[in-house]
């Protein structure tokens, strides 16, 4: 019997490169995403019998929740993997960015997550090996300037995944999360600012190297797995060192050109 996976930021990206290896694996797919169109022409070639596409605004709980219960309502109630992988930036000076786009970043990153969470929750608890994956980052180690709020979403996303990690364990659902540094997609590389963290740092991950992350995180789950050698070195170092240093490498690396 094939796994179920629901997975919302779908059309591009991270999300689209694990929704990618998970079609390669045989598994179901409800995926979503606000922009269908993408979506639909993305997966066209897969197996329709396997992939279901819907179109989604995850800071609509309403919405989330019809749109979960129809998919996992075809699937007996099943749900193996929740992937909220769903997330917008804005990279800019704290008070250059407008308070309803602040707002956009916390809506969608964080009771995004909130949202589908809530939503997958009957469906989780009543799969064996239930597992749910959230996108945190490396923006959730020390808060990086010029992206502000983007890391304080992190934060919460980190902190999110700590608690139902401990609070669904006894329903047997995994929770973790990915966080890898700045990867090399649309969402990073349509940016109009690249300030010197990101100049100095350079954009290294492939989304296709996340989503490899993912499949990891399958296998092996880790309450947060870091990716790519680099910064899984810098992670650990920073668990160690006081934190007056990790934020002192911080300002080092965001130092004028």
């Amino acid at each position: 019997m094939a796994n179920i996976a629901f997975i919302t930021g779908a059309a591009s990206g991270i999300g689209l490169a694990t929704a990618q290896r998970l079609h390669q694996r045989g598994w179901k797919l409800g995926l979503a995403d606000w922009d269908i169109e993408r979506l639909q022409q993305v997966s066209d070639n897969w197996d329709k019998q396997r992939v279901q596409c819907y179109q989604l605004d995850v800071r609509d709980a309403q919405q989330v929740t019809q749109v979960l219960n129809a998919f996992a309502q075809q699937h007996d109630g099943r749900l193996h993997l929740l992937f909220n992988s769903a997330g917008i930036l804005q990279i800019d000076a704290f008070a250059d960015i407008s308070a309803e786009r602040h707002q956009q970043i916390i809506d969608i990153n964080v009771m995004g997550t909130i949202h589908c969470c809530q939503a997958a929750f009957p469906y989780l608890k009543q799969t064996d090996f239930a597992q749910v994956i959230n996108m945190s980052s490396a923006s959730a180690t020390y808060g990086i300037p010029n992206m502000a709020v983007y890391s304080a979403s992190k934060f919460a996303v980190q902190g999110l995944t700590e608690a139902l990690s401990i609070e669904w364990q006894p329903f047997a659902i995994r929770v973790t999360d990915i966080m890898p540094p700045f990867v090399n997609t649309t969402m990073l590389t349509e940016q109009k600012n690249t300030p010197a963290i990101l100049q100095r740092m350079g954009t290294h991950i492939s989304a296709e190297q996340v989503a490899d992350s993912v499949m990891a995180q399958l296998e092996i789950p880790r309450l947060h797995r870091t990716v790519g050698w680099r910064f899984t070195l810098t992670h650990r170092l920073s668990d160690w060192l006081p934190r007056f240093v990790t934020g002192w490498s911080i300002r080092w690396l965001n130092r004028p050109l």
